[in-house]
């Protein structure tokens, strides 16, 4: 059956090749398999259940349903179908009465090749009971649960409701069962198999790696200036998205960018709904916005050039930053990676998960997860290799020297060369000794005093700071008051992040942020533990991103050049398609990637069509799109 999958590739969608396992994904549905498949972002997940809707749709087998859980997602991959020539619908909360039953009874009939349906919705007695009729006549064709990491109570974004579609095996065994999602770990993938009963499921796991994604991880110090010379010298007039902890903060970051002339909108859930949906879509729709958002902004973002993914506070776990970084760069150009961290961070997630309501076991995979995330941004070595290492992807031992013009020197485990750490090596230092003065210090003030302190104040009494509250305290006469003159402030708190971390210290969080001693600590105080550390340099972590500027002006300072290189009269054609395509779009009301990729625009002004002819064969022009806008496209191309 592979060969119906291929044609519907190339005749529906306008591509020649599959990509990764795509066409083994493909083949297995299509014969009635179930099948789990963790694909990165940008992978092309959404074809390995769409090809196979509309193979099985054709052989008669009927509706394809698919379980989204965003409204704004099921609308745009709606949208896109539908600029295929696929019969695709979506059964939602925006839909009136009358849409919805007249969609109904489309449903009923089983001419619907594919539904979009939250998974609230999806377990209603009343839907499954239309489920139900389909099934009795044999026009259920397949499930796909798209974001599966969603049932997970391991996963970075747990939604109780996905629980509920354990229905579908139960009710429905014979009808096959597709599981997506570009982020999982050994442990969420283990509970999506159990919660789905996906356990007799065939497993298709691709690489996790996303190479043109650059990471940099940086200390925080004046984080808002650091994040705008970042944006200012890497991104200028590119589209991104930073990431806060607060609303507040959303608010205020967005502020300060507007201020600094970059164009950016704030997204959380305390905005007015019609607010965030108006600031989504002008996201989506226009070139160059800076979304400033809370996590409740991003699943299901098919944007594809988002240039860059900025965190100014730590996210809770590797799986979260994964999946929130790999919304740059989804076309496949050079996209950036940027994170500040800092003390502050440590002790808030660690004071979080300490005072959830969660049990004990709960909480122990939590630090787990916090603690691989704080190796992460500690780490001297690739910070690649440590991402990939995490979802225990097997990586090929690469030294700094065996990389294309990469230096000679002390080697690595592996070498990406494309992110902060491989591009410029840190310097290492051993803050063992710092760590036990810390320890030390703490002690000594809970004996005299009784009660703890927070860092700032520790840190004070180690560098032989006589601040007012250390002569209030008589903190002075304390015997580790100095001990530590010889480190500056920003080594002590790469220390303590890393006490923190490895529980050699805990964060009271009920008495103001104190700092207490931990059954861990004593093996670090008795010298059986090392601490070592990246020399702290303060600083955005910007540096020119390998190929991220396309060589070339923007005429007027507007339009971006072409991703691929065009010649002076090749540009201006593709500078008209970009027009033409943005008005289509606003007619349509969809983003204007959903009408052509910027690619396929490109692959366009690069050929010079001057028929329909030798607009075949172009990617991402499939046999509706080329009857729906041929005659355009060509009138466009050589109107110049």
């Amino acid at each position: 059956m592979t060969e119906p999958g291929r044609d519907i590739l190339k005749e529906v969608f306008g591509y020649a090749q599959f990509r990764g396992p795509q066409q083994d994904i493909i083949a297995h549905v299509v014969a009635g398999g179930d099948a789990l498949v963790l694909m990165p972002t940008g992978g092309g997940k959404s074809l390995c259940y769409q090809i196979p809707a509309i193979a099985r749709q054709r052989a008669g087998l009927g509706v394809a349903i698919v379980v989204s859980p965003l409204i704004a997602l099921m609308h745009d991959q709606v949208g896109a179908l539908h600029e295929a020539g696929v019969d695709a619908a979506f059964l939602n909360s925006t839909l009136s009465f009358d849409e919805s039953s007249a969609l109904e009874k489309r449903l009923l009939r089983g001419d619907i090749t594919l539904l979009y349906a939250a998974p609230e919705r999806v377990t209603t007695p009343r839907f499954l009971a239309q489920l139900d009729s389909l099934q009795e006549r044999g026009l259920l064709s397949l499930f796909a649960i798209d974001e599966a990491h969603c049932v997970s109570q391991w996963g970075h974004d747990f939604r109780p409701e996905y629980r509920a579609l354990t229905v579908l095996h139960e009710r429905y065994p014979g009808v096959p069962r597709l599981a997506l999602t570009a982020t999982a770990d050994a442990l969420t993938r283990a509970d999506i198999v159990e919660r789905l009963q996906l356990e007799d499921a065939r497993q298709f796991v691709s690489s996790f790696d996303r190479p043109n994604i650059r990471y940099t991880i940086v200390e925080k110090k004046e984080a808002t200036q650091q994040l705008l010379r970042f944006i200012q010298r890497e991104h200028e007039g590119d589209a991104g998205i930073v990431y806060c902890q607060s609303r507040k903060k959303v608010e205020d970051i967005a502020q300060k960018l507007c201020d600094a002339g970059i164009s950016a909108l704030p997204y959380h859930a305390g905005l007015d709904a019609k607010v965030r949906q108006m600031n989504q879509d002008k996201f989506l729709r226009s070139d160059g916005i800076v979304m400033v958002a809370t996590i409740a902004f991003g699943m299901g973002i098919d944007k594809p050039d988002v240039r860059f993914v900025a965190h100014l506070d730590m996210p809770k776990n590797i799986e979260g930053y994964y999946q929130e970084t790999g919304r740059a760069g989804r076309d496949g150009l050079p996209a950036n990676a940027w994170m500040g961290y800092g003390l502050q961070d440590v002790v808030n997630q660690r004071r979080m998960i300490d005072e959830s309501p969660a049990g004990d076991d709960f909480k122990q995979v939590m630090r787990g997860k916090l603690d691989a995330l704080l190796g992460l941004a500690e780490a001297t070595d690739c910070r690649r290799g440590r991402l990939l290492s995490y979802f225990g992807e097997e990586l090929i031992s690469r030294e700094r020297g065996d990389a294309d013009g990469a230096p000679e020197g002390e080697g690595s485990r592996y070498f990406c060369g494309n992110c902060d750490n491989c591009l410029a090596p840190p310097a290492v230092w051993d803050g063992t000794d710092a760590a036990r003065k810390l320890l030390s210090t703490i002690y000594r003030v809970q004996q005299v005093t009784g009660i703890g302190f927070g860092a700032g104040h520790i840190m004070d009494i180690v560098r032989g700071k006589r601040t007012e509250k250390v002569a209030q305290f008589g903190h002075e006469s304390l015997s580790t008051f100095g001990v530590g003159a010889a480190y500056s402030e920003l080594q002590l708190r790469g220390v303590l992040r890393q006490l923190i971390a490895i529980s050699a210290v805990a964060v009271d969080g009920q008495a103001f942020n104190t700092l207490q001693l931990t059954s861990a600590s004593r093996a670090v105080l008795k010298g059986e533990v090392s601490v070592r550390l990246r020399e702290s340099v303060l600083g955005d972590g910007a540096r020119p991103a390998r190929g991220s500027k396309v060589a070339g002006t923007r005429p007027g300072g507007s339009a971006k050049p072409a991703p691929i290189n065009l010649d002076d009269e090749a540009q201006e054609r593709y500078a008209r398609l970009k027009a033409w395509r943005a008005e289509v779009a606003r007619e349509h009301n969809l983003p204007a990637y959903v009408i052509f990729h910027d690619a396929t625009l490109a692959a366009i002004a690069q050929r010079d069509p001057r028929s329909l002819e030798d607009l075949q064969g172009i990617s991402g022009m499939g046999a509706k799109k080329l009857q729906a806008y041929g005659e355009e496209v060509l009138r466009v191309s050589c109107s110049g």
